[in-house]
């Protein structure tokens, strides 16, 4: 029967997806089980109008039709109800891509597979929620689990929870004494030892007994159903007759290396703000993307959609960051999210601290490779912020892609000619302005008349061509310039007198300094494509752009492309006073999109004497994302991505 909060197949979605690479639909193939749970907001409490709790199996064809059978638990039905629907998916070769949402009519569930599984989230509709699913079969669990549990018992944000432990299995039902940590709403944190707990199977279908009853005062109680990856380093699953989701990764065999986190990986996850709860306010925030760890350092992107008053607009969200694993495999991020990294490397979750409860899932990417002229499709980057290829592309903005056998040789010219070295890039049919090529990497610019939803990118040479990338467009990606180059540090900025802004020379707390970047969209007066950015008058960005200094906004006298430069943009912005001073983290935001990546070294003058930054080497993490307010709250964008 099918559930009034569903719809069936949309042939208009169907068609709506015919641009985007769907090579990778294989990746999606056989008997899949899944779980998807829907935290809807009622208001700025965050207390939730309506939570939704669907489950059961999923049967890809491997050519983009699914069928699916499942149970719904919805909060405004006094009885379980059963759902069954046909779908389509459309999977690119890099695994990102989107099927039909079970949870809205003609809606999509946006995410990747990798490692088999398929992680993801409905962003571009107002529902904030966490899809799971991997294929079926398994049905023994042994050995050691890190779980992390998000738990909506009822609709009122104070009752929310979550929850870490390791589980221990024995292989024959029993499980060792859990030892859970956690945090009940924005209080407090509670630990929690659960004893005889056990677990059994119904096909591939497994149940946790925790025991007890749920209270003000515990984290874990009750019956889950949870499902099994084949190779059982995945496990999820939820209450049966309520609104959680729980995810486990198999635990690392030994202790964790500085290179176990290494690679990129699909990334999706829930959490709740609950900072100003005590004032009555709180927001619900899920999102899909990707994350490239290496070395210590993070780029992260997540299409993130939140829930708080009664706006719930996508936008793009970037971000670095460091890490440093313990002997666990886990480490905590500025974000207030605890990952543990398990199942050799393959599979990273998280749980949020005490203001953020919630969880996330991840799932490494496998490398890409193919004879001929291959254009890497999970590569393709904003050249200034590495931000993951997730993030899709900007008319104008400079990107860049790696591959094989892309060129001959390596060649550059600042002049951005569309043909170089004999390589062309071609973006939805447009010869797309080509700064640098090499046999492994492209820097080119995305031609301003790019405006379609989504973007085919292809290399051509005088060997041939290349298999076609799929991204989609934004009105910006916005990224900072940094310096060294990689997308984190300290941001390639200039004084007023065109010095550079460093260590030994900082910007100071009232001046006017100029920032390079790019992603901010399409200008006025509009240029050619590959034509240097006029003076007079200057050409400024369409978009509106905004920049926060530790958090505190900045007043923008310039926004657009830099005069007499050929792909370059620069945000010309007055250094907020009354911060302290040090290395504090400059965002940079467009309508649809947000960048937390770069920082700038800040000191401030006191009468005749330069008070110098106090945490110099440092970056301030305390301000960063706090503009993001200005982001949710703004009701008009130039162009909504309707995806």
């Amino acid at each position: 029967m099918r559930n009034a909060f569903t719809a069936a197949l949309m042939l208009a979605g169907a068609l709506s997806a015919q641009d985007w690479d769907t090579s990778g639909n294989s990746l999606l193939q056989g008997r899949y089980n899944f779980r998807q749970v829907v935290w809807n907001v009622k208001d700025s409490t965050g207390d939730l109008a309506r939570s939704v709790a669907i489950t059961g199996s999923i049967e890809f064809n491997g050519s983009g039709q699914y069928r699916l059978s499942a149970t719904v638990v919805d909060s405004i039905s006094p009885r379980e109800q059963s759902l069954s629907l046909d779908g389509f998916y459309a999977i690119s070769a890099s695994g990102y891509g989107f099927l039909t949402n079970p949870a809205s009519s003609g809606g999509r569930v946006y995410g990747g597979v990798a490692q088999g599984i398929f992680v993801g989230s409905s962003t571009e509709e107002p529902l904030t929620d966490l899809f799971v699913a991997a294929p079926a079969g398994a049905s023994a669990l042994n050995g050691r689990y890190w779980v992390a549990e998000l738990n909506f018992p009822s609709l009122s944000v104070n009752q929310v929870r979550d929850a870490f432990f390791q589980l221990n299995a024995n292989g024959q039902g029993g499980l060792a004494t859990i030892a859970a940590t956690g945090f009940i709403g924005g209080g407090a944190g509670v630990n929690q030892n659960v004893a005889g707990a056990s677990y059994s199977f119904s096909g591939d279908t497994g149940t946790l007994n925790f025991g007890g009853t749920l209270s003000n005062q515990n984290l874990l109680a009750g019956r889950r159903t949870f499902f099994l990856s084949p190779d059982g380093n995945l496990l999820f699953g939820g209450s049966s007759d309520g609104w959680s989701f729980l995810v486990g990764v198999r635990a690392l065999d030994g202790e964790a290396a500085a290179s176990t986190m290494d690679g990129l990986y699909f990334t999706a996850g829930t959490d709740v703000n609950t900072r100003n709860l005590a004032s009555g306010e709180a927001a619900v925030n899920s999102y899909y993307g990707a994350s490239r760890s290496s070395a210590g350092s993070v780029h992260g992107h997540q299409r993130l959609l939140t829930q708080f008053r009664s706006n719930a607009s996508p936008y793009d969200f970037t971000y670095s960051d460091s890490y440093e694993l313990d002997a666990r495999g886990q480490y905590d991020d500025y974000l207030g999210i605890r990952h543990a990294v398990g199942a050799g490397g393959a599979i990273r979750i998280g749980y949020g601290l005490r203001y953020s409860p919630g969880i996330s899932v991840a799932v490494r990417l496998p490398d890409l490779a193919s004879d001929g002229v291959f254009l890497n499709p999970a590569s393709v980057v904003n050249a200034a912020s590495f931000a993951p290829f997730t993030q899709g592309i900007a008319p104008g903005e400079l990107i860049q892609f790696t591959g094989r056998n892309l060129a001959a040789a390596e060649a550059s010219d600042s002049t951005f000619p569309n043909t170089l070295g004999g390589v062309q890039v071609r973006i939805n049919g447009r010869l797309a302005p080509i700064q640098s090529v090499s046999p492994e990497k492209i820097t080119a610019i995305v031609p301003f008349g790019t405006a379609e939803e989504i973007a085919r990118i292809q290399v051509v040479n005088e060997t041939g061509e290349s298999n076609v990338v799929t991204a989609f467009v934004n009105v910006s990606a916005p990224g900072v310039f940094t310096v060294p180059a990689g997308g984190s540090g300290l941001a390639d900025a200039i004084h007023g007198d065109g010095s550079p802004v460093t260590k030994d020379n900082p910007a100071r707390l009232g001046e006017t300094i100029t920032m390079r970047v790019t992603g901010l969209g399409t200008v006025s007066p509009a240029v050619p494509d590959a034509a240097p950015g006029p003076s007079a008058p200057a050409s400024g960005a369409v978009a509106s752009t905004a920049v926060f200094v530790d958090g505190v906004r900045a007043e923008v006298s310039f926004a657009g492309l830099a005069p007499g430069v050929v792909g370059l943009y620069q945000v010309t912005f007055q250094v907020p006073t009354g911060l302290d001073p040090g290395d504090l983290y400059v965002d940079v935001s467009g309508p649809d999109a947000y960048s937390t990546q770069a920082a700038i070294p800040v000191e401030r003058a006191l009468g005749d004497r330069t008070l110098m930054p106090v945490r110099q080497g440092l970056r301030s993490a305390a301000g960063r994302g706090r503009g993001l307010q200005s982001v949710q709250e703004r009701v008009t964008v130039g162009k909504r991505r309707s995806r």
